[in-house]
C-alpha cells in the first residue's frame, strides 16, 4: 500500500517520513503546495518560496540541536518557537488544501450554481491562505533575525552518527530474562515464603522494595515461576500508580479460577471483591482434597504498589484461611512495604544494587556475549562506567546497549563514560543515562519513542496497533520499497534492541507482538514530551501539563468521579491525537478538535452516542479505535472521513455498523466488533485486514459475495453464525466459498473462522470439495468447538500454508500424513478428542520438513504413549500438548513420551486439564508426566502446567464445562 503524498482535487494524504520535529513535514507540504496549479497564489508565491528556504535552513540547525541535551535557555526558547510555528504552518496548508479540494470531485457538482459556489469558496480559501502565509512569513523572518542576532549557530557541536540496530535481537530478548545476581535473592524469597511448610498455616506476606530499575519485578517473577505450582491457585498482577481496581480484581479472579467469567467487565468493585472472597473462602467453588485434607491455598504476587490505600483495598480479598497461603508484593516506597507486612511472620526485603562482580558480568555479557571477555585496553574505562552506573541493572543494560555496536576503542568508550555526571543521586544518575540513550537515537526513533508516553504505566502495548498509530501520525517513512508496516516493525525492534521498551509477548514465529515501557524510561519520555509540547497529559499522577496554550496531542486518564480533566484554558483545536483512558465527561466535545489524526478511547463506561457528533468534519482523521466503551451507535457521518485508514471497534454496545462505512474508500484496517457488514462492502477497495465480522442470516448473502471484490484483503477473521438447519444455508455457503476463492486469487493470506456448535452453527459445509481451492492461503485458524471428521479435501491441496490451527476427531495416520505433506508448514495446532490407533500417538519420520512449533490438544481420559520416530519433525523447536486428568488411574508405568532424540527441540510444555477431575486424578496425571519427562535431555526447557484448577471437583458433581482454552 502506497501512502505517499497524493494531492489532487478530492483526496489529500499526508507525507509519511522521519520527523525530528515537525519542520521536515512542513517542508514537504510546502513543496507539494508549490507544485500544484491551485497553489499559485497571486502575490504570495515568492513569499512561500522564501518561507521554504528559511525553514530549510532552520531545520538543519534544529537537527543539530536535537542531539544536544543542555541547551542555552535562549536557544531552547527559539527552538520551541520554531516548533510551534511549524505546527501552525502545517495547519494552514492542510486547511487550505482541504477547502480547495474537498468538493472538486463531487459528482453532484453538475449544475452551474454548484460550480459557481465552489469557485467562490476556492477564491475565499486562496485569499485566506494568502493573508495567513504573509503573517507566518513575518514570524519566520523574526525568528531568523533572532537566530543571527544571538549567534545560535555558535552553540552547535558535532553530533555522533546514529547507531545501527543490534543484530543479535533474539539473544537480547533472552538476555532481559536472565539478569545476573538474582539467584541469591530468589532463594531468600523462596525460603521465606515456604519455610515451615504445612506447619505455618497463617497467611504470610513478603514485600520487596527499592528504587526503580533494580529488578524487583524480575525477582518477583523468578520466585513466582519457581514455586507457584506448589499452590492450588496463583496469580501475578500489576498495580501501577493510579490503578484500576476493577481490572486488578478481574485479573486476580480470572487467574485464580482459570475461567473467563461471562459479563465480568460489568461487575463493580464490591461484586468483584465478594466473588474473590467467596472463591478464596471456598464458598462458591468446591474445595480440593489432598491426602484427606481440605486445601484452598493460593499464591498471589501484587507488583508495583504505590500507596497504602491501594494495598488496603487489595488486602480486602486476601483472606487468611489458615491453610498456608502466601502473598508477595513489590513497591518503590519503604513505608508501603512496611504497611504490607504488619504480622510478625511477614518479611520486608530491601532490594540491593548489584555487586561489582555481578554488575561487570551483566555489562560484559550484554556487549560481548560473555561475562569475562573484556579486551584489556577497555578494562579501565569499563570499570569507570560500571562505577558510575552504581549497580543499577537498568542503567548497566542501557549503557551496554549504547556500546554494543560502537567501535571498541578507548576513546569511544570514554566519550560515554564522561557523559555520566559524578556525585549525583542515584535516581538522577539513572535519568541521565537513559537521557543519553534517548539522545543517541536516530531522529525518527526519538519521535516514535516519545509517542509511547501517551500510554499509562504498565500498559501492554500491541505492536501492530502502535505501528498503525505511528503511521497515522506521520512518523514512518518508506525505505527501500518496504511497506510502512514493515518499516514500523523495524523501528519497534530497534527500540527493543536498545532496551528502551521491554518485550512482553512473542508469537510462534519469534516476532515480539507486545511490549511495555519500563517506569524509568517512561519517566524520561514523559518529561521530554512535556518539554517539547509533544503530548499534554491530564489526569495522570506525577505527570504535569506543559506551559504551552496549544495542545498538540492530548492523553487523558480519568475516572467518572474525576472533575479536573477538562483543559479549560487550553486550545485543543490543533491537537493531532486524542487518547482517552476512562471517562470523557469533563472533556470538550469532539467538534472542538479540528486537526485530529488519531482518536483512541478505552474503558469508558459513560460515553454516550452524542460524543462523536461532528466527527465527519475531522477531514484528517486516519485512526479511530473504541474499546470497552458504552457507545451504542456510530454516527452516519463517519462516511465523511475519507482519510480514515484504521477503524477498530472492540467490546462496544454498537448494534450495527452504519451504512456510511462503505464510503470509506481509504480504510485499510477494520475490526467490526462482531457485527454484520452492511451492503456495499465491496466498495471498500483499500481494505487489507477485516476482523471480528459476524455472518448471520440477518444480512443478505450478497454481502458475502461482495466481500470477494476486496482485492487488497490479506487478513479475514469472521464468526459463522448461521444455523446448519437454516433454509437459506446453501446460498450463504456458496457465496462464502466463492468469495474465499476469489480473495485468495488476489492477496488473502490469513483466514480465521469462528463458530459455536452449541448454537447449531458448525462448519460442516467446509468438508465439501471446492471447485478451485485457495492455493495461496498461508494461514488458516479454526477457532471453534466443531471437529472435522477428516481433513477437508480442499485444505489438503494448500501448498503455501505456514500456520494451521485445526480441530479433527479422531486423529489417525491419514491425518498426520496429509498434514505432513504441507512443505511450508511452520506452526501446527491440532485439536482432537481421540486418537484412532488404540490410544497411541505416533509421529512418523516422513513429512513436516519445516515445522518448528507443534501444539497437540489431546483430550483423552487415559493417555497412551506419544512416540516420535527417529527423524520425525526434524526442525521442531517447541512441542506443547494437553491431556485430560479426569478418569486417570494409578500410574501404570506405560505412559511414555519419546522425544529425547529430537536434537532441535528446545521447549516442552505439558498442560494438565483439571476440569471435572478430582485432585488425586490431577496428581496422578502430573506424576506420570513428570516421570516420563525426567529422562529427557537437560538442555530442554520443560514446563508442566495445570489448566482450569478452579474446576477440579471432589465428588461426582463437577463444575460446568467452559468453552475450550483460548487458542489465540
Amino acid at each position: 500500500m502506497e501512502l505517499d503524498v497524493i494531492c489532487r482535487f478530492g483526496q489529500i494524504l499526508p507525507v509519511y517520513h522521519p520527523l525530528p520535529g515537525v519542520v521536515s513535514l512542513v517542508l514537504e507540504k510546502i513543496s507539494t503546495l508549490i507544485e500544484k496549479e491551485y497553489s499559485k497564489l497571486k502575490g504570495v508565491r515568492d513569499e512561500i518560496l522564501s518561507l521554504k528556504d528559511e525553514l530549510s535552513s532552520m531545520n538543519a540547525l534544529l537537527l543539530k540541536l536535537s542531539d544536544i541535551e543542555d541547551l542555552d535557555v535562549q536557544v531552547k526558547e527559539w527552538r520551541n518557537q520554531i516548533r510551534e510555528l511549524s505546527y501552525d504552518i502545517e495547519d494552514c496548508i492542510d486547511n487550505f488544501m482541504h477547502q480547495v479540494g474537498s468538493s472538486s470531485n463531487n459528482s453532484d457538482m453538475k449544475c452551474f450554481c454548484r460550480k459557481i459556489i465552489h469557485q467562490v469558496r476556492a477564491l475565499g480559501a486562496c485569499h485566506a491562505i494568502a493573508n495567513n502565509i504573509l503573517k507566518l512569513k513575518a514570524r519566520v523572518d523574526s525568528a531568523s533575525e533572532r537566530r543571527m542576532r544571538y549567534n545560535f549557530d555558535g552553540v552547535i557541536s558535532s553530533s555522533s552518527a546514529a547507531a545501527p540496530a543490534d543484530p543479535r535481537l533474539p539473544a537480547l530478548y533472552a538476555e532481559v530474562e536472565s539478569l545476573v545476581g538474582i539467584d541469591e535473592p530468589t532463594n531468600d524469597m523462596i525460603k521465606w515464603l515456604t519455610e515451615g511448610g504445612d506447619s505455618v498455616q497463617k497467611l504470610k506476606v513478603v514485600s520487596i522494595w527499592g528504587p526503580g530499575g533494580l529488578g524487583k519485578t524480575t525477582l518477583a517473577r523468578q520466585v513466582y515461576d519457581k514455586i507457584a505450582r506448589q499452590f492450588d491457585y496463583r496469580a501475578f498482577v500489576s498495580v501501577s500508580q493510579k490503578p484500576d481496581m476493577r481490572k486488578i480484581f478481574r485479573n486476580i479472579l480470572t487467574s485464580l479460577t482459570g475461567v473467563e467469567h461471562v459479563g465480568i467487565e460489568a461487575w463493580d468493585e464490591e461484586l468483584l471483591i465478594n466473588k474473590l472472597r467467596d472463591f478464596i473462602d471456598g464458598k462458591s467453588f468446591t474445595n480440593i482434597c489432598f491426602h484427606g485434607k481440605m486445601h484452598n491455598r493460593y499464591f498471589i504476587v501484587i507488583d508495583d504498589i504505590w500507596s497504602t490505600t491501594d494495598w488496603q483495598t487489595i488486602r480486602c480479598v486476601l483472606l487468611d484461611s489458615n491453610i498456608g497461603s502466601r502473598v508477595l508484593t513489590t513497591t518503590q516506597i519503604s513505608y508501603v512495604a512496611e504497611s504490607c507486612c504488619l504480622s510478625d511472620q511477614d518479611k520486608v526485603f530491601e532490594m540491593k544494587h548489584l555487586s561489582a562482580i555481578h554488575a561487570e558480568k551483566l555489562f560484559l555479557k550484554r556487549i560481548f556475549g560473555s561475562g569475562d571477555n573484556c579486551p584489556p585496553h577497555l578494562k579501565e574505562v569499563s570499570d569507570d562506567i560500571l562505577r558510575r552506573c552504581g549497580g543499577l541493572p537498568l542503567a548497566i543494560i542501557t549503557m551496554a546497549s549504547l556500546l554494543v555496536n560502537k567501535p571498541q576503542t578507548e576513546e569511544q568508550w570514554e566519550k560515554y563514560r564522561d557523559s555520566i555526571v559524578e556525585n549525583d543521586p542515584i535516581v538522577k544518575k539513572m535519568q541521565e543515562i537513559l537521557s543519553l540513550s534517548y539522545t543517541d537515537l536516530p531522529h525518527h526513533l526519538k519521535t516514535c519513542l516519545l509517542y509511547l508516553s501517551t500510554f499509562p504505566e504498565d500498559f501492554i502495548i500491541e505492536r501492530d496497533r502502535l505501528i498503525r498509530r505511528w503511521i497515522a501520525e506521520g512518523f514512518i517513512a518508506t525505505e527501500g520499497g518496504r511497506s510502512l508496516e514493515d518499516v514500523g516493525e523495524h523501528y519497534f525492534n530497534e527500540l527493543i534492541s536498545r532496551s528502551l521498551i521491554q518485550v512482553v509477548g512473542i508469537k510462534y514465529d519469534d516476532r515480539s507482538n507486545t511490549c511495555r515501557v519500563h517506569d524509568m524510561v517512561l519517566d524520561l519520555i514523559v518529561s521530554k514530551s512535556i518539554e517539547e509540547n509533544f503530548i499534554t497529559f491530564i489526569g495522570y499522577q506525577n505527570r504535569v501539563c506543559g506551559l504551552q496554550d496549544k495542545v498538540r496531542r492530548l492523553s487523558l486518564k480519568c475516572h467518572h468521579r474525576d472533575g479536573h480533566a477538562r483543559p479549560s484554558t487550553r486550545d485543543v483545536s490543533c491537537a493531532r491525537s486524542f487518547t482517552v483512558y476512562g471517562s470523557t465527561n469533563h472533556m470538550p466535545p469532539i467538534s472542538e478538535f479540528q486537526s485530529l489524526r488519531v482518536i483512541n478511547i478505552e474503558n469508558n463506561d459513560t460515553l454516550d452516542n452524542h460524543y462523536l457528533n461532528g466527527i465527519g468534519r475531522l477531514f484528517q482523521l486516519k485512526y479511530l479505535r473504541l474499546i470497552e466503551v458504552s457507545i451504542s451507535k456510530l454516527p452516519e457521518e463517519i462516511g465523511e472521513l475519507q482519510q480514515l485508514v484504521t477503524l477498530e471497534l472492540e467490546h462496544t454496545k454498537i448494534k450495527e455498523l452504519p451504512k456510511g462505512i462503505t464510503r470509506l474508500k481509504n480504510l485499510v484496517f477494520l475490526r467490526a466488533d462482531y457485527k454484520s457488514l452492511p451492503k456495499g462492502i465491496g466498495n471498500m477497495k483499500a481494505l487489507q485486514k477485516l476482523s471480528w465480522v459476524k455472518v448471520n442470516s440477518t444480512a443478505p448473502s450478497v454481502t458475502l459475495q461482495e466481500m470477494g471484490d476486496l482485492t487488497e484483503l490479506r487478513y479475514l477473521d469472521l464468526s459463522w453464525c448461521i444455523d446448519d438447519m437454516y433454509s437459506g444455508m446453501k446460498s450463504y455457503t456458496e457465496s462464502f466459498v466463492s468469495s474465499i476463492i476469489r480473495l485468495c486469487q488476489h492477496k488473502l493470506q490469513y483466514l480465521r473462522i469462528r463458530s459455536d456448535v452449541s448454537k447449531g452453527c458448525s462448519l460442516k459445509f467446509m468438508l465439501d470439495s471446492w471447485s478451485s481451492p485457495p492455493h495461496l492461503l498461508q494461514k488458516f485458524d479454526m477457532f471453534t468447538d466443531y471437529y472435522f471428521p477428516r481433513i477437508p479435501e480442499w485444505m489438503a491441496s494448500l501448498s503455501k500454508i505456514t500456520f494451521l490451527d485445526i480441530s479433527v476427531n479422531p486423529v489417525g495416520k491419514d491425518t498426520l500424513r496429509i498434514l505432513g505433506n504441507f512443505r511450508s508448514l511452520n506452526a501446527l495446532r491440532l485439536w482432537t478428542k481421540t486418537v484412532a490407533s488404540k490410544g497411541e500417538f505416533i509421529v512418523r519420520n516422513i513429512g513436516f520438513p519445516c515445522l518448528e512449533e507443534f501444539y497437540f490438544g489431546f483430550w483423552r481420559v487415559q493417555m497412551g504413549p506419544i512416540t516420535f520416530e527417529v527423524g520425525a519433525m526434524p526442525k521442531l523447536k517447541k512441542f506443547l500438548f494437553d491431556i485430560k486428568a479426569q478418569g486417570a488411574g494409578p500410574p501404570s508405568g506405560d505412559f511414555d513420551i519419546s522425544i529425547h532424540h529430537i536434537s532441535s527441540l528446545k521447549y516442552l510444555r505439558v498442560g494438565i486439564d483439571c476440569r471435572e477431575a478430582r485432585a488425586c486424578e490431577v496428581e496422578v496425571t502430573e506424576a506420570a508426566v513428570r516421570n516420563a519427562t525426567s529422562v529427557l535431555h537437560n538442555n530442554l526447557h520443560i514446563e508442566i502446567e495445570r489448566h482450569w484448577p478452579g474446576q477440579m471437583v471432589k465428588d461426582e458433581t463437577g463444575s460446568t464445562d467452559d468453552h475450550e482454552q483460548d487458542r489465540s
